[in-house]
């Protein structure tokens, strides 16, 4: 297999791991350019400490670092290793800290690594040079350890080249020549241009670091990286490590309560520190090789930046006190606004991808993963939906946004982030229309996509009179009120509002609109105007990228609720060539209340103009109407598990929604609630939650979704591939309750069956209704079973759990369905 022409532009880890795994894969038309000299090209590349450390909450990002891990361990330049295994050790000098690091434990018995935790006796034997009066305890992964990165780009591009990839260093990319497709009527690339000559290409991939941006800019992309300074310093000889003829013996240190990492080099300490003030540099300030003695990337040492760190270095490390920094440097690393890589290709430009914001962490796992998606159009080995470069909305593009974020990211890389902690400035961004209603009755506002979206409302605290509500450990309290079981409550016997205005809504329309769907989704949505149908959609290898409602709204018009841009994305790729559907995000210029509970019909009819009985709309059915003087489109459905309805209209209407809609429902006892009551009763109702129960890794069948796949509709993307993955379904999406009240987990903890961790939990709540915790976690299926009793890891502690039937409530959908309801 010839495969296309490639151009990769980046001679680093990434793009060096990237020709590797290409070549690896059958493709010879690939040729790398850098500006600079391999393997040292001037990038972040050849300055990079190489610290890799696979503890991370995202499975995604320690999966890729484990498989970097596992490659580079294995590669060597004439003897001289890629990779020193001396693992990694993470100090606890704090009791949060060491708490913390319980927590990071979990994730690697969660994700498959080995770790394990020591006290400060053992963190001494492991690194002697460390103050046993200042460690409360510490983390070590004995797979961590040192990559040279240097060594890796040689190795790589050596093995590359044995293939017949090209290489061509000393090339400064100039531009990225595209013209216009005549049949799609999009462009696409055809060559990039150097200072050498023009390189045709059928695919380009920017893997230029630092420089990414600029790059990414020939073709018309916006990449939402800043390249920041982060400071790395050099002790002289420290007496203690004399002697020592080999570059590094003992474990990578990480004390991450003062944002400090510590690396040996033979009787040297390298020191870095995330502990300064932000130092952004714009990408196109940033010099090419060659302009100075140099390296672009190294900007020069800010000592004073420093003093902090070498204070605390002296205190934690006694031994320093004999040394002195005699070197150091500011260098350039790339940062994003989430702390996610950016992988994909242009929404733009056909065959210009990118793979940026990648550190050596990551390196060799993002090459595979790339080769993947580009060979097999998507990735078996790990799920990419968060590192996906099209994820982010028109706003995450704005520089001030991105500069903001990118800077907040670098301060807080080793801090203890809450999983519900909102992001800070710039907020707010985007606030639905009923913000101002939200403002006023004390609504605690978290951030999902830029919306300020409302987690509870204090307005609610007389409610706590009624019902006594559980209190959670002092973790899942955090970001935490009574009044989110309160909330939960008053909609299960009453009625409430929901805004669900977060929620991205397309507007798909056209001729073709129909079959056009049927291509893309599992379930049949070429139904009667009226229908409504959850859906999923697959990309190639039966993994589930998204699930949708579908709303036909007329013969050809369709409204979809999406998860995000990537659904966007997915949906604009695969327009048809002969104009026939267009796809539009109508988010915006819309909003919607969720109105549910047993009275909700109680509060919506008087105020309609149409008949909203179970005859006059039935489950799963949407109409047009009027509720007071607002126009509205209503879908009779419910993400909570009660009657009611999501009722969608205009901005500039939407506040005269909310106020009409407010009171009626008051002398029925309705009340606003927020997010947290939201999550609580979709767990009860078993409802999924892409991005957080499943992902692209996942298969209906696996997700317990089996029902939203129509194999009698015709064929669909994904379909052939899922119709070999459903014989074989050997983990499941399961149910688990736990008694205690206290015992509320946050989702990511591992999952065992004795003393042997078998899966982890992904969302997890406490259900208000049923009276227990409730988490989700991907099980072997044999131990999917009801009944099975098991233990949740949660920090420091097991807490016992039962596999579950589910759903947990309503399991006959007769409040769903407006039915007699039954005794619960």
């Amino acid at each position: 297999m010839a495969g296309p022409r490639v151009v990769i532009i980046g001679a680093g880890v990434v793009g060096a791991a990237l020709a590797d795994e290409l070549s690896l894969r059958g493709w010879t038309g690939i040729t790398v350019v850098d500006q600079g000299p391999v393997p040292v090209t001037g990038g972040s590349s050849s300055h990079a400490p190489g610290l890799v450390f696979q503890a991370n909450p995202s499975k995604t990002m320690t999966e890729l670092a484990r498989y970097t891990v596992e490659k580079l361990a294995a590669l060597d330049v004439d003897g001289e290793p890629c990779f020193l295994q001396v693992g990694g050790l993470e100090l606890a000098t704090t009791p949060e800290r060491l708490t913390d690091l319980r927590r990071r434990h979990g994730w690697l018995t969660s994700w498959g690594v080995e770790g394990r935790l020591v006290d400060p006796d053992g963190c001494v034997a492991l690194h002697p040079l460390v103050d046993r009066d200042r460690i409360l305890g510490g983390l070590l992964v004995p797979t961590d350890g040192l990559a040279k990165s240097v060594l890796a780009v040689e190795a790589q591009l050596r093995d590359a080249r044995a293939r017949g990839v090209r290489v061509l260093d000393r090339h400064q990319v100039l531009d990225v020549r595209t013209e216009a497709d005549d049949t799609t009527g999009t462009d696409r690339v055809t060559a990039v241009v150097t200072d050498h000559g023009e390189i045709p290409a059928d695919v380009v991939v920017c893997c230029a670091g630092i420089w990414g941006p600029k790059v990414a800019g020939m073709a018309g992309m916006r990449l939402p990286l800043t390249p920041l300074a982060h400071q790395l310093a050099w002790t002289g000889p420290v007496p203690a490590l004399a002697g020592q003829t080999v570059e590094a013996v003992r474990p990578v240190l990480r004390h991450q309560e003062a944002d400090l990492y510590y690396r040996e080099c033979f009787d040297r300490l390298g020191i870095g520190s995330y502990g300064h003030r932000p130092m952004p540099v714009p990408a196109d300030d940033i010099a090419p090789p060659d302009s100075s003695p140099r390296m672009p990337s190294v900007l020069p040492f800010t000592a004073d930046d420093f003093t902090d760190a070498w204070a605390e270095t002296r205190s934690l490390l006694p031994a320093t006190r004999d040394a002195k920094i005699e070197e150091g440097i500011n260098g350039l690393f790339s940062f994003t606004t989430d702390g996610m890589p950016l992988l994909g290709e242009s929404p733009d430009v056909k065959g210009f991808w990118v793979a940026e914001a990648v550190w050596v962490t990551h390196s060799a796992g993002v090459g595979r993963a790339m080769a993947e998606w580009l060979v097999d159009g998507h990735c078996s080995s790990f799920d990419l939906h968060a590192c996906d470069v099209n994820r982010f909305e028109p706003h995450q593009l704005a520089p001030a946004y991105v500069l903001a974020r990118s800077c907040r990211n670098f301060a807080e890389v080793y801090d203890i982030l809450h999983p519900l902690q909102p992001a800070g400035a710039p907020r707010p961004l985007r606030t639905s229309p009923f913000h101002v209603r939200q403002r006023e009755l004390g609504a605690v506002f978290l951030e999902a996509a830029g919306w300020e979206r409302p987690q509870w409302y204090d307005a609610n605290e007389p409610l706590l009179e009624r019902w006594d509500i559980p209190a959670p450990g002092e973790w899942a309290a955090r970001m935490w009120s009574p009044v989110v079981g309160a909330e939960a409550l008053a909609t299960r016997q009453g009625v409430a509002l929901y805004d669900m205005s977060a929620l991205k809504r397309l507007e798909v329309s056209g001729r073709g609109a129909a079959a056009f769907l049927q291509r893309l989704t599992t379930s049949d949505v070429d139904k009667p105007v009226g229908s409504v149908t959850y859906t999923l959609m697959l990309d190639e290898g039966g993994g589930i990228r998204s699930d949708v409602t579908v709303a036909r709204l007329a013969r050809h018009r369709f409204q979809i609720g999406a998860n995000g841009n990537l659904d966007l994305d997915w949906l604009t790729r695969h327009l048809p060539d002969d104009g026939s559907v267009t796809v539009r995000d109508v988010t915006a210029g819309t909003c919607c209340i969720g109105l549910w509970g047993p009275k909700a019909r109680e509060v919506l009819q008087p105020l309609a103009d149409a008949d909203f009985s179970n005859e006059g709309l039935p489950y799963f059915r949407a109409r047009s109407a009027h509720i007071g003087a607002v126009p509205v489109t209503a879908l009779r459905l419910s993400y909570v598990g009660e009657l009611g309805w999501e009722l969608y209209t205009t901005a500039d209407t939407g506040l005269k929604l909310w106020d009409t809609l407010w009171e009626a429902a008051r002398p029925h006892g309705g009340v606003a609630a927020g997010r947290g009551a939201f999550n609580s009763l979709r767990l009860e109702k078993g409802y999924r939650s892409f991005g957080t129960d499943m992902g692209h890794e996942h298969d209906p069948y696996e997700a317990g979704l089996g029902f939203a796949v129509k194999p009698g509709k015709g064929d669909f993307i994904g379909r052939a591939a899922l119709e070999r993955r459903a014989a074989d379904v050997r983990r499941r999406l399961t149910c688990l309750t736990i008694d205690d009240p206290a015992a509320v987990v946050m989702g990511k903890e591992p999952v065992y069956d004795g003393d042997r961790p078998v899966g982890h939990v992904t969302s997890a709540a406490y259900g208000y209704t049923v009276g227990k915790g409730i988490a989700y976690a991907w099980l072997p299926a044999r131990l999917a079973t009801p009944g099975r009793a098991l233990h949740i890891g949660y920090f420091d502690r097991r807490i016992a759990a039962v596999v579950a039937a589910e759903p947990l409530f309503d399991p006959r959908m007769r409040r769903l369905r407006g039915l007699p309801q039954d005794a619960r």
